[in-house]
């Protein structure tokens, strides 16, 4: 029953789902299909009003239409009318039908539960749309803002709007909605791109001084707002991965991390102290820690069975002293990496990010360390695709060193 062509977004932050479960329409991965029928729309007439009640009336009409609020005399609206060739997509904050995919904000590492509560959510209710192409090469675009239960999308007096050398009416959203196209696709070769902010009507601009500044940034005539697979879309509170059909044709599949975690257990690593033999959980039990669980020291890489001892005095709680090498660093159970669409390869899970302890290929886990993720208003740092947590260390990742059985 799956359509194909299809593509998908990915919530960062999660490793393969949310902490109680996906459900409706708000999960950790989202997949978008050809719709039955073209719900799509495109620009058609402008208006240009003078009073409120004749706004109203316009936005009344049942059609889709952007509203630009120049003055208390005067608001330029734009009408939107169908279009057959396309299908839109929105997500946003909302959970008004109009909205496709519900999401909230991700909050990092062990707090990324539904009982923590955020006091206020930077993401817009309806905070962008993406329309794909019903046609090869089915083409995704994205456009800051998404329609609201009434058809339509409201600019007050104080967003950032302007009319463009053709005439047309842009602005932008309150928080913004940024994307960031990897060089060289989503491959072991990717390199991160540049962040930059797309418009209402989908134009490229460079990033504003802070989030929710007035005023714009440049426009990037060379750049558009098409999607491509590895693209990152940050909506202020959390950040979406892009992957295309074809993209996922070629990533490691949920059966193939599963052979992956058994082959490593099969070796039969070992405590090089306990001696005892160390085993990565089931996926399905990624949240409890077991008695065979594998632990490492994040500094010097080398793993270990949970022990109780190793503490020093004048280091923080969860760092230990490695038995090994007598390296002082962060002593954390091992996770597998779940979520598939977080992989660049399919390369067995050699390397773990510092401090959370989440384990994937070595080249994933070099892409994740070096893509700086938006944080908050204007900052930006990188975190673990599985949990958002910061990163921190030289690498921000580290290679493991597991002992083979000694028989």
């Amino acid at each position: 029953m799956l359509a194909w062509p299809f593509h998908s977004d990915v919530v960062l932050g999660y490793n393969g789902a949310l902490p109680n479960g996906d459900r409706g329409r708000r999960k950790s991965r989202f997949a978008l299909y050809k719709r039955p029928k073209a719900n799509g729309v495109k620009p058609s007439t402008v208006h240009v009003i003078s009073t409120p009640q004749a706004s109203k009336a316009i936005s009344c009409k049942g059609q889709h239409s952007i509203s630009y609020t120049l003055s208390r005399n005067q608001t330029v609206v734009v009408e939107y009318t169908h279009d057959k060739d396309t299908d839109m997509f929105q997500v946003g904050r909302s959970t008004e039908s109009p909205i496709d995919f519900v999401v909230t904000d991700t909050i990092s590492g062990s707090q990324n539960t539904d009982e923590a509560q955020i006091t206020q959510s930077t993401i817009s209710r309806f905070a962008c749309r993406i329309v794909c192409d019903r046609n090869e090469p089915y083409t995704a675009r994205i456009f800051a803002a998404g329609f609201d239960s009434s058809k339509n999308i409201f600019l007050g007096e104080k967003a950032a709007k302007w009319k463009n050398p053709d005439g047309h009416m842009d602005g932008l959203t309150t928080n913004g909605v940024l994307v960031m196209h990897p060089r060289g696709g989503f491959t072991e070769e990717s390199q991160p791109g540049v962040w930059r902010e797309i418009s209402v009507c989908g134009d490229v601009y460079t990033l504003r001084e802070t989030r929710s500044a007035q005023q714009r940034g440049k426009l990037v005539e060379s750049e558009t707002n098409v999607l491509q697979d590895g693209s990152l879309i940050d909506l202020c509170g959390a950040t979406l991965l892009w992957r295309t059909a074809d993209g996922l044709f070629h990533t490691p599949t949920q059966k193939h991390i599963e052979a992956l975690r058994q082959e490593i257990n099969a070796a039969r690593p070992q405590c090089p102290v306990g001696l005892n033999t160390l085993a990565f959980p089931s996926i399905n039990r990624k949240e409890v820690v077991e008695e065979k669980q594998p632990w490492a020291y994040l500094s010097c890489g080398h793993v270990h069975g949970y022990h109780n001892w190793g503490h020093r005095s004048d280091t923080e709680a969860n760092e230990r002293e490695c038995p090994m090498c007598r390296t002082v660093g962060p002593y954390v159970p091992l996770w597998l990496g779940c979520e598939a669409g977080f992989y660049v390869d399919a390369g067995p899970p050699t390397h773990a990010f510092t401090p959370c302890g989440h384990v994937c290929s070595e080249k994933s886990a070099k892409y994740w360390s070096q893509i700086p993720l938006p944080h908050g208003t204007h900052a930006f740092h990188a975190a673990c695709p599985f949990c958002a947590t910061q990163l921190v260390g030289e690498q921000n990742c580290i290679k493991l060193i597991f002992q083979g059985p000694v028989d």
